[in-house]
């Protein structure tokens, strides 16, 4: 089958070897005039496809939503289904994950979450430095607006180190909350931290052993902070290790699109002030 951009290059040549009209030209190659007067007004996606790399290159654990989100902010008016079929075009697709088998028990009724401040998750992560040492990143955030209340870096935490960490960030948002869901780690367990807690009447939420999934917003924002942060850097030392997690942190407090929040940051999300329940019950 011969294309359209074919025919009209047997016309042009018809025209400049026979020194032939293009009415006569098309009318000897049986080709209608409009397929040779046709101009194309597909718009140049160059652009957008160049802009789309260097967003993915800079966030490579960026979906196709994500993307889209962040070609809207550039100002740049394209639909997602382009923008899904450039990513699958320009190769920039992630890797599947292998989702688990969901639980045949019944779970217990999880307390609904109305407004900032109301719970916050912690837990603690483990890294190493480009000199061998092991460090220990220790991370807080609010349940309600994802919001990373606190992320700090160290080569290791103590129960005193935790209880400072938690009460500075409650001078900087105004307020401790009620509830900390945590893990058993050896830095939430000492007996100066829970000497903190009675003090300030908040209690910890400790996750069951093995079962993860009773601190899931901080264990979602662990997997983000390893995949876009940790495993793409690695550290030369502790000073250096604080300044790119702190600038991660205002990133993803500020910049980076969640789908927990409608692709939205959490400080856009804190702004609106509108607070609802965002927490189903989990009944199966």
């Amino acid at each position: 089958m011969v294309s359209p951009s074919q025919r009209r290059g047997v016309v042009a040549w018809a025209r400049t070897t026979y020194q032939l009209g293009e009415r006569r030209a098309c009318r000897a190659l049986a080709v209608h005039r409009a397929m040779v007067r046709y101009e194309s007004v597909t718009p140049d996606d160059a652009p957008v496809r160049r802009r789309l790399r260097e967003i993915a290159k800079d966030r490579p654990s960026f979906g196709a939503k994500r993307l889209h989100v962040m070609l809207r902010r550039d100002g740049l008016r394209i639909n997602h289904k382009k923008v899904h079929r450039f990513y699958v075009e320009e190769g920039l697709q992630l890797k599947p994950r292998r989702r688990r088998r969901r639980s045949a028990t019944v779970r217990q009724p999880r307390a609904v979450v109305t407004q900032p401040n109301e719970r916050w998750a912690m837990d603690c992560m483990h890294d190493v430095l480009a000199t061998g040492q092991h460090v220990r990143v220790f991370t807080l955030v609010d349940v309600y607006t994802r919001e990373c209340v606190a992320l700090e870096v160290a080569r290791s935490f103590s129960g005193s180190d935790v209880a400072r960490m938690l009460s500075d960030a409650g001078e900087r948002v105004g307020g401790l909350p009620a509830i900390v869901p945590c893990d058993n780690g050896t830095e939430f367990t000492s007996t100066s931290l829970d000497h903190w807690a009675d003090w300030n009447r908040v209690q910890f939420d400790f996750s069951r052993p093995g079962k993860p999934v009773d601190n899931s917003v901080c264990e979602a924002f662990n997997g983000s902070l390893r995949r876009e942060c940790l495993t793409r850097h690695w550290f030369a030392s502790l000073a250096e290790a604080r300044v790119v997690l702190t600038s991660w942190r205002e990133d993803d407090n500020n910049h980076r699109p969640h789908t927990s929040l409608g692709l939205e940051p959490p400080a856009v999300f804190r702004s609106a002030g509108v607070y609802l329940p965002r927490f189903r019950t989990l009944e199966k």
